[in-house]
């Protein structure tokens, strides 16, 4: 059986960096990168950002990955649903890891402050 890892938390607490320590991850600003190569947030592109990141998940588990690491925000069960879908479709376990900035990191996506509180305010905990 493999396993699906989704890491949770807010911009800058440090999901890629944990992610990248863990052998790396597939993320939904993973496709937010403009023709140079840099990432570049696009609310246009933000569908097809979270589309591409859940099929890369799926192309992943389909190929038999061991472990499979999903770096979002996740702020709302309803948005690990599309996963767990999956992961139980290909019999894989599923894991979440709430990541929290507790190093005082900054986000490198320069996410406005009000749109950090909005996504804390919705930021739902399974207990």
């Amino acid at each position: 059986m493999g396993r699906l890892l989704l890491l949770r938390g807010l911009p800058g607490s440090g999901k890629t960096t944990l992610a990248q320590s863990l052998g790396g991850s597939i993320e939904a600003d993973d496709f937010m990168v403009n023709d140079r190569g840099e990432y570049e947030f696009d609310v246009r592109k933000l569908d097809y950002a979270h589309k591409s990141c859940l099929e890369m998940a799926e192309m992943c588990i389909r190929r038999g990955q061991e472990l499979v690491i999903v770096s979002n925000t996740f702020t709302t069960e309803q948005e690990m649903i599309p996963y767990f879908k999956v992961a139980e479709k290909y019999n894989y376990q599923v894991s979440s890891v709430i990541v929290e900035n507790r190093h005082d990191g900054i986000s490198v996506h320069n996410v406005p402050d009000e749109k950090v509180v909005n996504m804390m305010r919705r930021f739902e905990v399974r207990l």
